[in-house]
């Protein structure tokens, strides 16, 4: 059975860091790229950040740049996203998904084909 299981979320008070994980199961994470979507409330899915399966190579949106980090640990089966100088506007449900990721076109919902839960992240002093 294939599955993506996030972990890592939480409540911080702003300019604190979180590391989410999204731990892969029923098939093996390098042979597809993953991407982190996050969903605030009323608003839609908007792509994050992704790494591709070939190199490595990475995507971070605008909103994200220099604060947020993706790596993956395929020995683990296992991608990450280090958030650092977290905002309030960051608080969302973050969801990992395996799929494709055009660093240079970004990424789209439609792109991935499994998903994970989500985790809610809350950004709030």
């Amino acid at each position: 059975q294939v599955q993506l299981v996030e972990s890592g979320g939480g409540l911080v008070q702003p300019g604190g860091s979180l590391r989410l994980s999204c731990a892969a199961s029923g098939f093996t994470l390098d042979y597809y790229a993953i991407g982190w979507f996050r969903q605030a409330p009323g608003k839609e899915r908007e792509g994050v950040s992704c790494i591709s399966s070939s190199d490595g190579s990475t995507y971070y949106a605008d909103s994200v740049k220099g604060r947020f980090t993706i790596s993956r640990d395929n020995a683990k089966n296992t991608v990450y996203l280090q958030m650092n100088s977290l905002q309030p506007e960051d608080t969302a449900v973050y969801y990992c998904a395996a799929g494709s990721c055009d660093v240079v076109a970004g990424m789209e919902p439609y792109e991935y084909d499994y998903w994970g839960q989500g985790t809610q992240v809350t950004v709030s002093s």
